[in-house]
């Protein structure tokens, strides 16, 4: 691998790292804040400021981490060729929705046999790639307009609805719409993530990478290319978000600037918006150039370790949240009507804290162990 592909992949992984640590945040946040939850799109005239800060940050990890997705699943391309890029993806897709349905819902539901299963962020990845291992085989010229027309678009769709008309209304929940779909009398899933504009998402990476990290591009040529992609989705972003008119619910002038400007910057994250995409892969972009900038600094090193092992960490962190959760249960009872609880935002992010300094030394050692078990065929799942 050149001395470029790595720098690549460093910063990919910091940022990759970076999103999974505030994701857990928002975890730490579904544990112990349930008796302040949110909706989507907030109340922002309900939810105070620190909370609203700490689920707006957390936005980014999924665009982020699908845009990624698409981003490395061109790099893939780049070492290896077009039919096992296609493999690979379809493989990969495949093990995250059954590890959605299986191991992760058990995570968040502990039932099993389950009465519950949520489709969430790992069902939408894998879904995506199994997508993209059909559309990468299109012309690139294509590519860029389907992946640009979903994101763009898609809102259109926002008043259809198949309820009641059998088969369509579960298709239709799967790819657009959040809703339940029942299974029988004894299983019902939840389509928190409607899978369309996540396909359109995880294709703009895949383009991204085409336009801006193919070989002939130098690295001067490809951090222009990204800081124009950023520059031009934020500003996008601002001018259709002061426009009120398309790509999410209307902001309002509040009573306070505080809550005007939470107004502004609540976006629908499900399905995410144009607006949500347009302002939280502009900003992901962002930082991975900052990143790009100090990769080989020493506290840079903890964000590239944790962002080569994802699905490892995404898999203990909720586990241990859930045990940890259980044990709180026991020792202090529900002091928070039926949950249990802690009374501010900043005890999330001190417990978001001491949990990553706690489960380091089990990501470090499995990443190393990962990368010196390249045979082990699974590994690269994780």
């Amino acid at each position: 691998m050149s001395v470029i592909s790595s720098q690549r992949l460093q910063a990919i992984d910091a940022l990759r790292g970076l999103v999974i640590i505030i994701m857990m945040l928002d975890h730490v946040r579904e544990t112990f804040y349930l008796h302040h939850q949110v909706s989507d799109p907030m109340h922002v005239q309900e939810v105070e400021p620190a909370l609203f800060f700490s689920r707006s940050l957390a936005h980014l990890c999924a665009p982020v981490f699908v845009l990624l997705t698409g981003l490395s699943a061109f790099l893939y391309q780049q070492k290896y060729d077009l039919k096992m890029t296609r493999e690979f993806l379809f493989k990969r897709g495949l093990f995250l929705v059954i590890l959605e349905l299986t191991v992760v819902n058990f995570a968040w539901t502990g039932q099993f046999p389950p009465q519950v299963i949520y489709l969430q962020v790992i069902w939408a990845i894998g879904l995506s790639m199994l997508a993209l291992s059909l559309l990468i085989a299109l012309p690139q010229k294509l590519q860029w307009l389907l992946a640009i027309g979903i994101i763009a678009l898609h809102n259109l769709l926002d008043q259809l609805s198949f309820q009641g008309v059998t088969g369509l209304h579960a298709l239709w929940s799967i790819l657009h719409q959040r809703d339940w779909i029942e299974i029988g009398q004894s299983l019902r899933l939840r389509t928190t993530y409607p899978v369309l504009p996540w396909i359109g998402v995880i294709l703009l990476g895949y383009c991204l990478g085409h336009s801006y990290f193919s070989s002939g591009i130098s690295v001067a040529q490809r951090n222009k290319r990204l800081l124009g992609y950023a520059l031009g989705s934020i500003t996008l972003f601002i001018v259709l978000r002061l426009l009120n008119v398309y790509g999410d619910q209307s902001w309002l002038l509040l009573d306070s600037n505080i809550q005007t400007w939470m107004s502004f910057f609540n976006l629908t994250k499900y399905p995410p918006s144009l607006l949500f995409i347009l302002w939280n892969t502009g900003v992901g972009v962002l930082i991975l150039l900052a990143l790009s900038k100090v990769e080989q600094s020493a506290w840079v090193k903890p964000l590239i370790v944790f962002g080569s092992v994802p699905m490892f960490f995404y898999i203990v962190h909720l586990y241990v949240l859930k045990l940890l959760y259980v044990i709180a249960v026991q020792i202090w009872g529900s002091n928070q009507g039926q949950y249990f609880g802690v009374n501010q935002v900043s005890y999330l992010w001190l417990i978001m804290l001491i949990l990553l300094v706690a489960l380091y030394p089990a990501v470090q050692a499995f990443s190393k162990f990962k990368h010196a078990n390249k045979q082990i065929a699974i590994l690269k799942y994780f």
